[in-house]
């Protein structure tokens, strides 16, 4: 075993930064191709078939986010044993994670193909694209626990600081996944079934890669197949740590459920301008998730090592960098609007409202960069429950309350999309004052 190399020491910005750019770097990669589906559907397929992909991934996200929110607990779990150089309690905990991956993939698989008919019907999808989200979405969730144990594995090396190893396997999904999606959308006339299984192929692609890593691997991380298992009281310590991050993202992608139920009561037409904002809207948001992520890795070793004043400063600089970011991304998405949604489809309508709905969301991203990056300390220090209740209270609690006043008040497409930048500030002032009053720095290392 090599020695281990932790974020505990050194210049913090830098630690930080070069930790979160191969994140940053990954997850647009990973909107990328998921955009491409998107590209490649509206422009081959037609308009309709863009909102039925659009609709979709209000779904996907509730059950992926639940699994992917719930490996937070490992995360948190391994980044301390990792600062500590536990080097047998990451073992332990690098084989439960994976014993906990390959359960929830099949699960969600059953799941995702049982309930996609139902949600769709809950949502109010238009009888024009119902048809085709159900396919989509059922095709794609027979690949989900590619999905899944892609997202654990990537948590891991994440974890230990390992953020570069992770971009280049999203990097051939993506490459694979632009190939794929003309081969079978363009070339075979598969429609959406081709932009589902593309995805699908895409991610058993970088599955069948950093699952290769791990084992070739001799850090401490190395992944032995036949010691998958749950180890000691290492599932608890996980599950009590990620499944409060698990409930935050399912809840709030059930309140994004209702927001998009909403947007479809205005039609096929306005469903396809949102459907293509919502992929750009994953190149402004995602590299501030990453950066979050950065922050969550970084404060979880210097918890492990015992360093408080180190978390602290890297939890002020972080946050300036997600804010920072929002920015400068903000003002360029607005600046170019309309070419930006124009690269979707060529329909003048959906374009024109794809750029309304733009300009409720991009001035407003550094409230959000703000709460995800603050949260993503405290997720770091293990307080995941407090945290999971800021987010429950402002991005889902008032954000169900305020569809419910606006349809029931006035029924605008303005009104329903201001429930993003005002749940935004409630969530990010609320944040702030749990991190200024609120008891989050607890100095613990795990122990086996």
């Amino acid at each position: 075993m090599k020695k281990m190399k932790t974020m505990t020491e050194g210049v913090i910005w830098k630690e930080i930064l070069f930790f979160a750019i191969p994140l940053i770097l990954g997850n647009l990669f990973q909107q990328l191709y998921n955009t491409v589906d998107s590209i490649i559907v509206g422009n081959y397929v037609g308009s309709n078939a863009l909102a039925a992909v659009g609709s979709s991934g209000a779904i996907i996200n509730l059950l992926i986010g639940f699994c992917i929110g719930a490996s937070t607990g490992a995360g948190v779990i391994i980044s301390q044993f990792y600062g500590a150089k536990n080097a047998e309690g990451v073992r332990k905990a690098v084989h439960t994670t994976m014993a906990i991956a390959l359960a929830a993939g099949v699960l969600l698989t059953v799941i995702g193909i049982a309930v996609t008919p139902v949600m769709l019907r809950l949502m109010g999808t238009p009888d024009e694209v119902f048809e085709q989200s159900v396919v989509y979405l059922q095709v794609y969730f027979a690949g989900s626990l590619f999905s899944v144990v892609y997202n654990m594995s990537a948590g891991i090396l994440n974890a230990v600081g390992n953020s570069r190893r992770s971009l280049v396997y999203l990097m051939i999904a993506a490459i694979s996944n632009i190939f794929l999606d003309l081969i079978m959308v363009v070339g075979l006339k598969l429609g959406i079934v081709g932009a589902a299984l593309a995805t699908d192929i895409s991610q058993l692609i970088s599955c069948i890669f950093i699952w290769g890593f791990l084992i070739r691997s001799e850090e401490v991380y190395k992944l032995k197949i036949r010691e998958i298992r749950c180890y000691d009281h290492l599932l608890s310590k996980i599950i009590r740590i990620g499944i409060p991050t698990g409930i935050q993202n399912i809840v709030i992608s059930l309140s994004n459920l209702i927001v998009q139920a909403s947007v479809n009561s205005f039609g096929a037409t306005v469903m396809a301008g949102f459907a293509a904002y919502i992929k750009i809207d994953g190149f402004n948001i995602l590299p501030v998730l990453s950066i979050s992520m950065a922050a969550t890795t970084f404060a979880g070793q210097n918890i492990g090592a015992g360093k408080a004043d180190r978390v602290r400063k890297g939890m002020y600089i972080s946050t300036a960098m997600g804010a920072g970011y929002s920015v400068i991304t903000g003002i360029v998405l607005l600046i170019f609007a309309p070419q930006v949604i124009g690269v979707f489809t060529t329909n003048h309508k959906v374009v024109e409202y794809g750029v309304y709905i733009m300009k409720y969301f991009c001035p407003f991203y550094w409230m959000l960069g703000i709460l995800h990056v603050l949260g993503g300390t405290i997720r770091g220090t293990g307080k995941t429950m407090q945290a999971m209740i800021v987010f429950l209270v402002s991005l889902c609690g008032f954000r169900v309350m305020w569809i419910a006043g606006t349809m029931a008040w006035a029924k605008s497409l303005g009104h329903v999309m201001m429930c993003y930048p005002t749940s935004w500030l409630l969530g990010m002032l609320l944040m702030l004052l749990y991190v200024r009053k609120g008891n989050w720095m607890v100095l613990r290392k795990e122990k086996l």
